[in-house]
C-alpha cells in the first residue's frame, strides 16, 4: 500500500500523449468553456500524484478527465491543490526548457482544479506562462492571483530564476553574516514520534555561531526557532528574512533539524519538513492535512536558489532522526508517514547559482542517528567538532571529509547501521568558511 491514507475511492484517467492532466475552463482566455479541468477531488489527486511518480518519462502528461469518487471537503481538495503546486515547482527549476515549463503549467491548473482560490497557483503559472510567451494567460493567471490574494505574489517570488549567476566569483571580503537555526523534537500532534536531541542541536549550533571566538556572528543576526516557535508559518517568515536581509556579499547559514517526510511511503527524499504545527489528520485518515500544514521541502530550495542574493550560503540539513530505528524499531515520523532523508535532486537543486554549499546528514535511504551516550545526533556532534578545529577558519571542502569519516564510523560501532553525510556545492561552494568575522577577508578571521 503506498501514501500515507488507504484510498478506497478509485479514480478513472485518461492520458494523452504528454502524461500530465490538461485544466480547462474557469474563463480562460482562448480556451472552450465546459470542457473539465480537473479530476475531481482529493482521491482523484491521490491518483494523479502517484500515476505521475509512477509511471511516466519527463516528457509525457496527463489528460484527466472523470472520477468515481466520494465527495471531499474544500479543505481536503485544497491541501491536494497545494501538493500540486509543490509537484510543479519540484519540477520546474530554474533554467527548465520550455517543455518542462509547459509540463509545470498543466501542473498548476490541475491545482486550479482541485482549489481554484490558490492564489499561489495562479501566480506561478502566470509566471511560467510569461517565460512560455503566452502574454494573455500571463496576464489572466496574474489578475486571478491578485484576486485571490497570492502571498507569493505579495513577496513578488520567481523561483524560476537564479538570485546568483554560475561561475560569477563572489566577492573577496564578507560584508555580514546572516544565520538562521531551527530545531524541533517536541511536536503539536502526539501521533508525531518526537526527537529527542533536535532542538539540543540547534541550540549548541547557534551558540557556536554567535561564539566569538569561532562562528564570529553577531547575536542578533542569528535567529533561533524551536519546538513550539518552528512552525510552519515562523519559518517561512525568517526564511524572507534572511532573503530581505542578506546582500551579495554576505555570508548565509541555514540549519534545519527535524522530521522530514517523502509524499508516500515508498518514494526516497524529503518532499515535505515536519513543522511543529504540521498536522497527518485524525488517525493519519487524511494525507492532505500533511500536504496543507507541513513546510515544503522545495520552498527552502528556492528560498537558497532564486531569493537569497548572497554569494556565499552554507545550508545544513538533518531530516531523518532514526533513534527508533537504530533500535529495531519504525521507521515511520508517526503511523503511516514515511521519514526521509534529502535526495541528491533536491541537494543539488539548493546548490545552483554561485556560492552555494549544502551538508545533509546522510543519504536519502538512510537514517540521521541519535545517540544518548553523545547527547545529540551524530552529524550536528561531529559537524561542530569539525568546524571547531583552526578556530572555525577551515573551509567546508576541507570540514567535510571529517565529518562524513567520523559520522559513518560510529554509526557502524554503534548501532551496526550505515550513515553517510553528503555534500553538493556550486562554483566556489566548498570555498566557505563559516567562522570569518564580517568585514574581513573571506579566508581570514580577525582575533
Amino acid at each position: 500500500m503506498k501514501a500515507w491514507v488507504w484510498w478506497k475511492r478509485r479514480a478513472l484517467v485518461r492520458r494523452n500523449s504528454r502524461g500530465i492532466p490538461s485544466g480547462f475552463s474557469h474563463g480562460e482566455p482562448g480556451l472552450k468553456p465546459g470542457r473539465p479541468s480537473r479530476v475531481c477531488g482529493a482521491a482523484g489527486a491521490v491518483a494523479f500524484h502517484r500515476f505521475l511518480r509512477n509511471s511516466i518519462p519527463s516528457a509525457v502528461l496527463i489528460l484527466a478527465v472523470a472520477t468515481v469518487a466520494l465527495p471531499a471537503s474544500a479543505q481536503n481538495r485544497c491541501g491536494a491543490g497545494k501538493d500540486l503546486v509543490v509537484q510543479a515547482l519540484e519540477r520546474v527549476p530554474p533554467g527548465s526548457s520550455a517543455s518542462t515549463m509547459q509540463d509545470g503549467v498543466e501542473l498548476l491548473k490541475h491545482a486550479i482544479g482541485e482549489c481554484e482560490s490558490l492564489g499561489d497557483a495562479w501566480y506561478y503559472r502566470s509566471l511560467l506562462e510569461r517565460k512560455l510567451g503566452n502574454a494573455r494567460k500571463a496576464d489572466y493567471s496574474l489578475q486571478k492571483a491578485r484576486d485571490n490574494n497570492s502571498e507569493a505574489l505579495q513577496q513578488s517570488l520567481d523561483p524560476f530564476t537564479l538570485s546568483t549567476r554560475p561561475n560569477i566569483p563572489p566577492s573577496t571580503t564578507v560584508r555580514e553574516k546572516w544565520a538562521l537555526v531551527v530545531g524541533i523534537g517536541k511536536f503539536r500532534q502526539p501521533e508525531i514520534d518526537p526527537l529527542k536531541y533536535a532542538a539540543a542541536d540547534a541550540s549548541v549550533f547557534a551558540g557556536w555561531l554567535k561564539n566569538p571566538a569561532y562562528g564570529r556572528f553577531k547575536p542578533d543576526h542569528v535567529v533561533m526557532l524551536t519546538d513550539t516557535e518552528a512552525t510552519t508559518r515562523n519559518i517561512k517568515e525568517k526564511l524572507n528574512w534572511l532573503a530581505r536581509s542578506a546582500a551579495a556579499d554576505d555570508l548565509v547559514v541555514i540549519y534545519i533539524a527535524t522530521h522530514g517526510s517523502s509524499r508516500e511511503m515508498d518514494t526516497r527524499g524529503v518532499n515535505y519538513i515536519i513543522t511543529y504545527d504540521t498536522e497527518v489528520g485524525k488517525n493519519m485518515d487524511n494525507e492532505d492535512a500533511l500536504f496543507a500544514t507541513a513546510l515544503p521541502m522545495v520552498d527552502l530550495a528556492n528560498t537558497v536558489a532564486s531569493r537569497v542574493e548572497a554569494q556565499r550560503a552554507a545550508i545544513f540539513v538533518d531530516t531523518c532522526y532514526g533513534a527508533a530505528a537504530a533500535a529495531g524499531g519504525t521507521k515511520l515520523v508517526a503511523p503511516g508517514v514515511a521519514s526521509a532523508s534529502v535526495s541528491n535532486e533536491t541537494l543539488n537543486r539548493i546548490a545552483q547559482g554561485t556560492g552555494r554549499a549544502v551538508l545533509a546528514a546522510s543519504t536519502a535511504d538512510q537514517e540521521s542517528l541519535e545517540d544518548s551516550t553523545l547527547g545529540h545526533g551524530y552529524f550536528t556532534y561531529y559537524l561542530l567538532e569539525g568546524l571547531r578545529k583552526n578556530q572555525g577558519l577551515d573551509s567546508l571542502a576541507k570540514v567535510f571529509p571529517y565529518v562524513k569519516q567520523q559520522v559513518s564510523a560510529r554509526a557502524e560501532q554503534r548501532w551496526k547501521m550505515q550513515q553517510t553525510p553528503v555534500m553538493s556545492q556550486s562554483d566556489q561552494g566548498g570555498d566557505i568558511v563559516i567562522g570569518v568575522a564580517a568585514g574581513t577577508a573571506a579566508t581570514t578571521a580577525t582575533k
